[in-house]
Protein backbone atom coordinates (compact mmCIF):
# COMPACT_ATOMS: atom_id res chain seq x y z
CA UNK A 1 0.00 0.00 0.00
CA UNK A 2 2.32 2.70 0.83
CA UNK A 3 4.18 2.51 -2.55
CA UNK A 4 1.06 3.32 -4.65
CA UNK A 5 1.29 7.17 -2.83
CA UNK A 6 4.77 7.26 -3.77
CA UNK A 7 4.20 5.94 -7.61
CA UNK A 8 0.97 8.32 -7.83
CA UNK A 9 3.40 11.08 -6.29
CA UNK A 10 6.11 10.41 -8.75
CA UNK A 11 3.73 10.52 -11.47
CA UNK A 12 2.64 13.73 -10.75
CA UNK A 13 5.58 15.35 -10.54
CA UNK A 14 7.18 13.79 -13.78
CA UNK A 15 3.82 15.06 -15.70
CA UNK A 16 4.44 18.31 -14.12
CA UNK A 17 8.28 18.69 -15.09
CA UNK A 18 7.18 17.79 -18.29
CA UNK A 19 4.28 20.52 -18.79
CA UNK A 20 7.75 22.77 -17.66
CA UNK A 21 9.71 21.19 -20.04
CA UNK A 22 7.20 22.34 -22.79
CA UNK A 23 6.61 25.94 -21.33
CA UNK A 24 10.28 26.78 -21.48
CA UNK A 25 10.74 25.29 -25.26
CA UNK A 26 12.31 27.33 -27.99
CA UNK A 27 8.97 27.15 -30.23
CA UNK A 28 7.78 29.91 -27.17
CA UNK A 29 6.36 33.09 -28.91
CA UNK A 30 6.01 36.09 -27.01
CA UNK A 31 2.14 36.90 -26.19
CA UNK A 32 0.65 40.41 -27.76
CA UNK A 33 -0.81 43.02 -25.15
CA UNK A 34 -3.03 45.76 -26.65
CA UNK A 35 -4.65 48.80 -25.38
CA UNK A 36 -8.02 48.60 -26.71
CA UNK A 37 -9.60 51.08 -24.65
CA UNK A 38 -9.48 53.88 -22.16
CA UNK A 39 -12.96 54.21 -19.89
CA UNK A 40 -13.43 56.97 -17.95
CA UNK A 41 -15.75 55.61 -14.51
CA UNK A 42 -15.21 58.85 -12.40
CA UNK A 43 -14.09 62.40 -13.03
CA UNK A 44 -14.06 64.12 -9.43
CA UNK A 45 -12.01 67.39 -8.58
CA UNK A 46 -9.13 65.19 -6.43
CA UNK A 47 -9.58 61.71 -7.87
CA UNK A 48 -10.45 60.42 -10.74
CA UNK A 49 -11.06 56.64 -12.11
CA UNK A 50 -10.58 55.06 -15.50
CA UNK A 51 -10.86 51.24 -16.74
CA UNK A 52 -8.12 50.40 -18.91
CA UNK A 53 -9.17 47.80 -20.89
CA UNK A 54 -6.26 45.13 -22.24
CA UNK A 55 -6.44 42.48 -24.80
CA UNK A 56 -3.69 39.71 -24.70
CA UNK A 57 -3.34 37.93 -27.67
CA UNK A 58 -1.63 34.11 -26.82
CA UNK A 59 0.05 32.85 -29.78
CA UNK A 60 1.27 29.29 -28.21
CA UNK A 61 -0.15 25.90 -27.65
CA UNK A 62 -0.03 26.22 -23.83
CA UNK A 63 -2.52 28.29 -21.57
CA UNK A 64 -1.07 31.36 -20.55
CA UNK A 65 -1.16 32.38 -16.63
CA UNK A 66 -1.40 36.11 -15.85
CA UNK A 67 -0.72 36.95 -12.46
CA UNK A 68 -0.12 40.79 -12.03
CA UNK A 69 0.57 44.20 -13.95
CA UNK A 70 2.86 46.72 -13.24
CA UNK A 71 2.04 50.03 -14.94
CA UNK A 72 2.63 53.60 -15.72
CA UNK A 73 0.32 55.77 -17.86
CA UNK A 74 2.00 58.81 -19.07
CA UNK A 75 -0.04 61.48 -21.15
CA UNK A 76 2.79 63.82 -22.86
CA UNK A 77 5.79 64.20 -20.04
CA UNK A 78 2.60 63.82 -17.13
CA UNK A 79 2.76 60.67 -15.46
CA UNK A 80 -1.10 60.31 -14.77
CA UNK A 81 -1.02 56.96 -12.65
CA UNK A 82 1.23 54.02 -11.84
CA UNK A 83 -0.21 50.73 -9.87
CA UNK A 84 0.56 47.44 -9.47
CA UNK A 85 -2.57 45.55 -10.07
CA UNK A 86 -2.81 41.61 -8.46
CA UNK A 87 -4.90 39.86 -12.52
CA UNK A 88 -5.28 36.47 -11.46
CA UNK A 89 -6.38 35.69 -15.52
CA UNK A 90 -5.59 32.86 -17.74
CA UNK A 91 -5.66 32.54 -21.75
CA UNK A 92 -5.97 29.92 -23.74
CA UNK A 93 -3.51 28.45 -26.13
CA UNK A 94 -4.01 30.34 -29.53
CA UNK A 95 -6.46 32.38 -27.99
CA UNK A 96 -7.40 36.49 -27.07
CA UNK A 97 -8.81 37.43 -23.90
CA UNK A 98 -9.55 41.15 -22.39
CA UNK A 99 -9.21 42.34 -19.23
CA UNK A 100 -9.65 45.20 -17.30
CA UNK A 101 -7.69 46.73 -14.92
CA UNK A 102 -8.93 50.04 -12.97
CA UNK A 103 -6.45 53.06 -12.83
CA UNK A 104 -7.11 56.06 -9.99
CA UNK A 105 -5.29 59.14 -10.31
CA UNK A 106 -5.32 62.76 -9.22
CA UNK A 107 -4.99 65.28 -11.64
CA UNK A 108 -5.80 68.31 -9.36
CA UNK A 109 -1.88 68.15 -9.01
CA UNK A 110 -1.26 68.35 -12.84
CA UNK A 111 -4.11 71.12 -13.24
CA UNK A 112 -2.14 73.87 -14.66
CA UNK A 113 -0.03 71.93 -17.30
CA UNK A 114 -2.99 69.85 -18.31
CA UNK A 115 -4.71 72.90 -18.87
CA UNK A 116 -1.63 74.46 -20.85
CA UNK A 117 -1.66 71.06 -22.85
CA UNK A 118 -5.23 71.60 -23.58
CA UNK A 119 -5.60 74.86 -24.72
CA UNK A 120 -2.73 74.44 -27.15
CA UNK A 121 -4.91 72.04 -29.15
CA UNK A 122 -1.92 70.25 -30.58
CA UNK A 123 -3.05 66.08 -30.28
CA UNK A 124 -1.85 64.68 -26.74
CA UNK A 125 0.47 62.08 -26.44
CA UNK A 126 -0.16 59.02 -24.30
CA UNK A 127 1.77 56.45 -23.19
CA UNK A 128 1.07 53.02 -20.89
CA UNK A 129 4.35 51.39 -20.21
CA UNK A 130 4.36 48.10 -17.93
CA UNK A 131 5.31 44.57 -16.62
CA UNK A 132 2.85 41.45 -16.94
CA UNK A 133 4.07 38.63 -14.80
CA UNK A 134 3.04 35.52 -15.69
CA UNK A 135 3.40 31.78 -15.36
CA UNK A 136 2.92 29.60 -12.32
CA UNK A 137 5.83 28.06 -11.66
CA UNK A 138 7.94 29.15 -14.03
CA UNK A 139 7.43 32.98 -14.48
CA UNK A 140 8.30 35.16 -17.57
CA UNK A 141 7.71 39.12 -17.77
CA UNK A 142 6.40 40.40 -20.56
CA UNK A 143 7.12 44.18 -21.11
CA UNK A 144 4.21 45.99 -22.40
CA UNK A 145 4.70 49.88 -24.11
CA UNK A 146 1.18 50.82 -25.88
CA UNK A 147 1.46 54.54 -27.05
CA UNK A 148 -1.00 56.93 -29.07
CA UNK A 149 -2.36 60.11 -29.46
CA UNK A 150 -5.33 62.28 -28.48
CA UNK A 151 -7.26 64.99 -29.79
CA UNK A 152 -8.00 67.45 -27.21
CA UNK A 153 -11.21 68.72 -29.15
CA UNK A 154 -12.87 65.48 -29.43
CA UNK A 155 -13.54 65.76 -25.48
CA UNK A 156 -14.07 69.28 -24.87
CA UNK A 157 -17.74 70.66 -26.06
CA UNK A 158 -17.80 73.71 -27.56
Amino acid sequence: MPSAPRLLLLSALLALLAGCASWGSDNWREPQVHLVEIETVKARLLQQEFVLHLRIDNPNDSRLFIRSLNYTLWLNDLRLAEDEVSVWRSVGGHARRTFKVTARTNLWQHLKPLAKLLKSGQPLQYRLQGELETGLLIHRDLHLSRSGEIIPGDFIPE
